[in-house]
């Protein structure tokens, strides 16, 4: 510790809105000393007297912690509430995680590192080009702005830097032969986890649910930015709202067929498409099928049932 302790005293509490964020409120004549030394950790500036950690890796107590042996060796003083002491002494593992073989604190390095990337793309020190799905996660090009390029692999605490690439011309080249028409520009969309650790960075109230829903609207986005939705909801809401459909299902429950009464139209939706597969087809016809191309259906506990024929059932209402 410091033999010239510094006018200034750090609290150090858990977000109340955020599970595993910390804040850190700060007093006393040279408190920025102490938030300057705070900002070098990752902490951030909410107002003049308050600071907030929140990292994608939700390893902020262990962090905070360590934050609180700088000041003590500057020679000011911290206090830390009985909560977040419960949460820096918690032992916790991330659920289903898939490098199993590392101990919690090789996990933490793996964290941190993907903590890093996060940072460095937020505050632009890391220009992402170009990103894209590879069927299991995110894949990304970028350039750091040293000149070093990186291909990024993975999601939120498991983002890591897969390889270092001496050409971004290159690089680009060789992602896009790689991942053709899923490449899009630019950084991914914030995941859920970074929405909410950016939430966390800029209030320590939860965002306001209890205004009165907006009225419903179209938006158009880009195909790559849109969440995956409800597709069996779509499915059942559209059926629903137009009787001129009739749902049937195929004999391995993996597809299910929307037929028009006028037997010229045809939709076929396939349940667990792989991200790489066709989960939607639309057909038109110039004239009515009278056997639409319907699997036969065999019901699992009556082998002999089948389907009834979409061209000879009547129509509903």
């Amino acid at each position: 510790m410091s033999d010239h302790p510094i006018e200034a005293h750090v609290r150090f509490d858990t977000h109340p809105a955020h599970t595993s964020a910390v804040t850190a409120t700060l007093t006393g004549t040279h408190r920025r000393a102490a938030q300057a030394l705070l900002a070098a950790r990752g902490f951030q500036n909410l107002d003049e007297h308050t600071m907030v950690l929140a990292r994608i890796d939700h390893e902020e107590p262990y962090w905070a912690h360590q934050a609180t042996h700088a000041l003590h060796a500057e020679g000011i003083t911290t206090e830390i509430t009985p909560r977040l002491r419960e949460a820096i002494d918690e032992e916790w593992t991330w659920a289903n995680y898939p490098m199993h073989w590392l101990t919690r604190a090789e996990v933490r390095e793996v964290s941190n590192a993907a903590q890093t990337i996060y940072d460095d793309i937020r505050h632009g020190r890391l220009i992402i080009h170009a990103h894209a799905h590879d069927g299991w996660t995110t894949v990304a090009i970028g350039t750091y702005l040293d000149g070093g390029v990186v291909a990024l692999h993975g999601e939120n605490h498991l983002r890591s830097i897969a390889d270092r690439l001496e050409s971004p011309a290159q690089a680009l080249a060789s992602f896009q032969r790689l991942h053709g028409d899923g490449v899009r520009p630019r950084p991914a969309p914030m995941t859920d986890i970074e929405q909410q650790t950016a939430q966390a960075r800029t209030s320590l109230r939860s965002p306001d649910t209890t205004q009165a829903p907006a009225a419903p609207h179209d938006e158009r986005v880009p195909s790559y930015a849109a969440d995956l939705g409800d597709h069996e909801a779509l499915l059942n809401d559209f059926l629903t709202e137009n009787n001129d459909w009739e749902k049937y299902r195929t004999w391995s429950d993996d597809t299910t067929h929307a037929i028009h009464e006028s037997q010229t139209l045809r939709i076929e939706r396939v349940h667990e498409a792989h991200p790489r597969e066709t989960a939607w087809t639309i057909a038109a016809y110039e004239t009515p099928r009278l056997r639409p191309h319907v699997a036969p259906h065999r019901d699992r506990h009556h082998p002999g049932a089948r389907a009834p024929d979409p061209a000879a059932s009547p129509r509903r209402g």
